[in-house]
C-alpha cells in the first residue's frame, strides 16, 4: 500500500495539470457559452443533480405526451366530450391537467386514482367521460410512481422499480386501449386505426415515447445507486474516512 499511494498521487497531479491546460485552452472559446447557460438556468437547478434534472424534464415531457394523446382522443371520440359536461375540448382538458398536476381527484372517478382509476375508466361499468378518466388515471399513476412529485432535487429519492413498473403498466394500458370493446363489439375508445383507407398509429407511437423515457430514467437511477455503492467500496479500498457533515 505504501508504494501504491505515491503512484496514485502522481497520477492525480498529472490529471489535474492536464485539466488545467484543457480548461485554459477552452476558456476563451466556451467562456461566453457557459455564462449564457448560467443566465438562462433557473436558481432551483443548482439544487438538482444531472439525474434529478433528467427526471424533471422526463416527467414534463411525459405529461405533455399524455395531454397530446388526450386531445387526439377527444377528436376521435367526440361522444366522450359530451359526457364531460364541457362545451369544448380545451376546457375539459384543462380540468384533467389541473387534477393531475395538483394531485386532486377527478369527480367522475369517485376519488379513485392511478391503477384503481385506470381499471375503472376502462371497464364497461364506467359511464362518464372515458377520455378524461383514462388520461387522468395514467397521469396520476406516473406521479405516484415518482414519489408524488413533478420536480426533483438532491434531497428526493425516486424508486427505479416503481418507475419501471409504471412503464410496464402503460404498455398494458396501450393494449387495453386497442383491444377492449363494449357490448356492441366497438372499441371503448377509438385510437389507432389500420384499414384500407389508411393507417393511424400515432397513439402507439406517443405511448412508446413515454415508455422509452421511463425505461431510460430507470437505467439512470439504477446507475446512480450503483455508483453510490462503488464509491463506498472505493473509500474502503483506499482507507478513506467518510464525511459526517
Amino acid at each position: 500500500m505504501a508504494r501504491v499511494l505515491p503512484r496514485l498521487q502522481t497520477r492525480i497531479r498529472l490529471l489535474v495539470c492536464l485539466s488545467l491546460l484543457f480548461a485554459s485552452g477552452c476558456s476563451q472559446q466556451q467562456g461566453s457559452d457557459v455564462i449564457n447557460q448560467f443566465r438562462e438556468g433557473k436558481p432551483q437547478e443548482f439544487l438538482q443533480t444531472s439525474v434529478d434534472r433528467m427526471a424533471t424534464l422526463s416527467m414534463h415531457d411525459n405529461l405533455e405526451s399524455l395531454y397530446l394523446l388526450m386531445s387526439k382522443l377527444y377528436l376521435r371520440n367526440p361522444q366522450e366530450l359530451k359526457k364531460s359536461g364541457f362545451l369544448d375540448a380545451r376546457t375539459a382538458e384543462k380540468q384533467v391537467r389541473e387534477a393531475i398536476e395538483m394531485q386532486q381527484p377527478l369527480p367522475t372517478l369517485g376519488g379513485k386514482k392511478d391503477l384503481a382509476a385506470l381499471s375503472y375508466a376502462m371497464s364497461p361499468e364506467f359511464l362518464g367521460d372515458r377520455v378524461g378518466a383514462f388520461i387522468y388515471a395514467i397521469g396520476s399513476m406516473l406521479v405516484t410512481a415518482h414519489g408524488n412529485r413533478l420536480e426533483f432535487y438532491m434531497t428526493d429519492a425516486i424508486n427505479p422499480v416503481f418507475v419501471s413498473n409504471a412503464a410496464r403498466n402503460i404498455e398494458k394500458a396501450t393494449w387495453i386501449l386497442s383491444q377492449r370493446q363494449n357490448k356492441n363489439g366497438e372499441p371503448l375508445l377509438f385510437s389507432n386505426e389500420i384499414s384500407e383507407e389508411g393507417s393511424n398509429l400515432s397513439f402507439a407511437v406517443e405511448f412508446g415515447k413515454i415508455v422509452a423515457r421511463l425505461d431510460l430514467l430507470t437505467q439512470m437511477l439504477d446507475e446512480r445507486y450503483r455508483r453510490i455503492g462503488l464509491n463506498y467500496a472505493q473509500s474502503l479500498l483506499f482507507l478513506n474516512f467518510l464525511p459526517v457533515q
